[in-house]
């Protein structure tokens, strides 16, 4: 594959939880790496200077920011777009305006991202998306705009996979089930009912998550493409 000597890489919303484990597993392992976020200014200072990144504030919801912050980032060795945001009730009472904002967030940005990334990815570079194996499952009530925003993810990543096959770049949708994070917290007042589907009776961590990606960006998955990669501890089993 065709590499930088230092590899050059984004991550879309890594300021936090699941982002911020890529953007540190992704330093540890030797490359330049740039990451966005929205609202959580302080934490992405910190995790800026914690591993030497650059954070640039990008609303994921503004399609020409997001096309812009790519664009910028000039040719990327490795996308990660982990940017989203979780909209949970009763489907009668939710304002359709922020169902309108979520499928901007985790559906438009996630295509725009890999589409401009790709304008000048060099051969062997890697596209891979954050999704949720709610997009395979939807097991509870209130779920439905989420899973309708996770599922789209799919056909992106199998589509955009046959469109940039030829030039040897790769796409690709990581779906972790439940993770410890700021969304869906170990000791949240879910935990237990969530628990209780899955084999593994654990949260899982963002440093497991970010090794699969890792792996994705690494020599070692340049045959792998247009593929779906669970990782739940046995929530869709």
């Amino acid at each position: 594959m065709a590499r930088s000597k230092i590899p050059v890489r984004s991550v879309l919303g890594g300021s936090r939880g699941i982002g911020a484990a890529i953007v540190r597993r992704f330093k540890a392992d030797g490359a330049r790496v740039a990451f966005t976020y929205a609202g959580s200014h302080n934490a992405a200072e910190q995790l800026a200077r914690e591993t030497g990144s650059t954070a640039f504030r990008t609303d994921s919801a503004d399609r020409d920011a997001v096309i812009a912050r790519v664009r910028d980032s000039g040719p990327l060795d490795v996308l990660v777009v982990n940017a989203g945001i979780a909209l949970f009730g009763d489907p009668l009472e939710q304002d359709p305006d922020e169902v309108d904002r979520l499928i901007r967030i985790n559906v438009n940005a996630p295509y725009h991202a890999a589409v401009e990334a790709a304008r000048t990815m060099p051969a062997g570079g890697r596209i891979i998306v954050i999704g949720s194996v709610n997009g395979d499952r939807c097991p509870f009530p209130g779920l439905a705009a989420y899973s309708l925003s996770k599922s789209p993810l799919q056909g992106l990543a199998r589509g955009l996979a046959r469109d940039f096959g030829s030039r040897g770049i790769t796409v690709n949708v990581v779906q972790p089930g439940p993770i410890d994070t700021d969304m869906n917290p170990a000791n949240g007042p879910h935990a237990d009912v969530v628990k209780a589907t899955m084999v593994m009776k654990r949260h899982g961590r963002p440093e497991e998550v970010a090794g699969m990606v890792a792996w994705l960006a690494g020599p070692e998955a340049g045959f792998v493409t247009g593929a779906m990669h669970t990782i739940d501890g046995g929530f869709a089993a």
